[in-house]
């Protein structure tokens, strides 16, 4: 007998939910088939067969919390699972036996006493009536318990109540949060709690980036067999900012400022069960194919919820992009214990001052920093915020420069 086992789920996570048995009791395993699906709050896993036999027991079901070790059913070997029924007829031969030997019980009771005690407390009328007709009073002195103990009165208080209730209820459902959904809660909710977030915000003309694009797309899909999105230009400007100000690429522990020296790039991505950050190791190593392969593979996963907990862990700074779900502005809460985070959004066509004469209509997108002011000043937010828009408002110079 082999125990199913909770196995290491990563650094940080303790626990997990049971989201679907692949299984049932009784099921014939191989070592290697999935048994189940478990949801952490950061990736779902799935967890394989040790061994080879048949499901003898499954402890917890779709839906429970388990920890990292729990025991969660068991395999048997499939000689020792199949002769263990076989037990089980042989004990339930004689069990009719004992039955068989009771009605004989019943038969000795006296009746006399219980038509006594409905004469006695028939009335003299129904007494004479009743020897008049005939009718032994044994006989109803018995009927009459049962209609008595039907639940005349009951019934009618158990439906109606229901059914008045629900006339006036309006139509709700109830759904139990995913354990994903519950943690994002919570962690939103704590570094609102713990962090002393501000929001800054400027705009940025995409005239140059969406001209480079246009130019260089095919000739950079042919080469890289990948499309050159936005997302490379921002994480390229980002880089750049936060190595003139590396206080947004750091955490606070207690009162320690812990600055990283390098630049893992988290890329915020929706998926079916919440948001979720996949990381771009590197990225003022990678170039801007390499960045954008990352993301395409990232976010895939991410969509397909194949993501590893190694995609998830280790993030300097975070961007997340609301414009493509056309957020026109919106101030976006740190990913702790992070320190900035920057928010895209919508590129809108806006009249633009080029000079004190001249107005133009141009594709100009928002875009917002916010940042923990327990170590980041005000002025450095803003002046990180600048350098960005002056990056990516002359991307053939970040383009080459990398």
């Amino acid at each position: 007998m082999a125990e199913i086992i909770v196995p290491e789920l990563g650094e940080s996570i303790s626990e997990g939910t049971i989201t679907k048995w692949f299984v049932k009791e009784g099921d014939s395993v191989s070592q290697g088939d999935v048994l189940l699906e478990l949801e952490t709050d950061k990736v779902n896993i799935e967890i394989s067969a040790d061994n080879s036999g048949v499901v003898s027991r499954i402890a917890k079901q779709d839906g429970d919390v388990v920890l990292v070790g729990e025991a969660i059913g068991s395999i048997g070997e499939a000689a020792g699972g199949a002769s263990a029924p076989a037990a089980v007829p042989a004990a339930q031969v004689a069990a009719p036996a004992a039955p068989a030997a009771q009605p004989a019980a019943p038969a000795a009771q006296p009746s006399a006493p219980a038509s006594d005690s409905a004469a006695i407390n028939a009335s003299p009328a129904a007494r004479k009536r009743a020897r008049e007709q005939g009718i032994d009073l044994s006989a109803p002195g018995q009927a009459p318990a049962p209609a008595v103990a039907t639940p005349v009165k009951s019934a009618p208080l158990t439906q109606a109540e229901p059914a008045s209730a629900s006339k006036d209820a309006k139509p709700t459902e109830r759904k139990r949060m995913s354990r994903r959904r519950v943690t994002i809660a919570n962690r939103l909710v704590e570094a609102q709690r713990t962090a002393a977030m501000l929001t800054t915000f400027n705009e940025v003309d995409m005239t140059a980036i969406l001209d480079l694009r246009k130019r260089r797309k095919q000739a950079f899909f042919e080469k890289n067999d990948v499309n050159l999105g936005f997302m490379s230009f921002f994480t390229k400007a980002v880089v750049g900012a936060l190595k003139a100000f590396p206080l947004l690429n750091a955490e606070i522990d207690g009162e320690d400022i812990i600055t990283k020296k390098f630049f893992d790039i988290g890329i915020a991505v929706s998926a079916k069960e919440g948001l979720v950050v996949p990381v771009v190791r590197d990225a003022d190593r990678l170039s801007f194919a390499e960045i954008e392969k990352n993301i395409v593979e990232l976010a895939g996963k991410a969509r397909s919820n194949t993501l590893a907990i190694s995609d998830l862990q280790g993030g300097s700074f975070t961007i997340t992009n609301g414009g493509v779900f056309g957020s026109l502005l919106s101030t976006p809460i740190l990913n702790a214990p992070q320190v900035g985070i920057l928010g895209m959004h919508k590129i809108q066509i806006r009249p633009v001052a080029i000079d004190e004469t001249r107005m133009e209509n141009r594709p100009m997108m928002y875009i917002a920093l916010s940042y923990d002011h327990r170590i980041v000043d005000g002025s450095e937010a803003v002046r990180f915020l600048v350098m960005v828009k002056a990056l990516l408002e002359d991307p053939e110079a970040l383009l080459l420069e990398g």
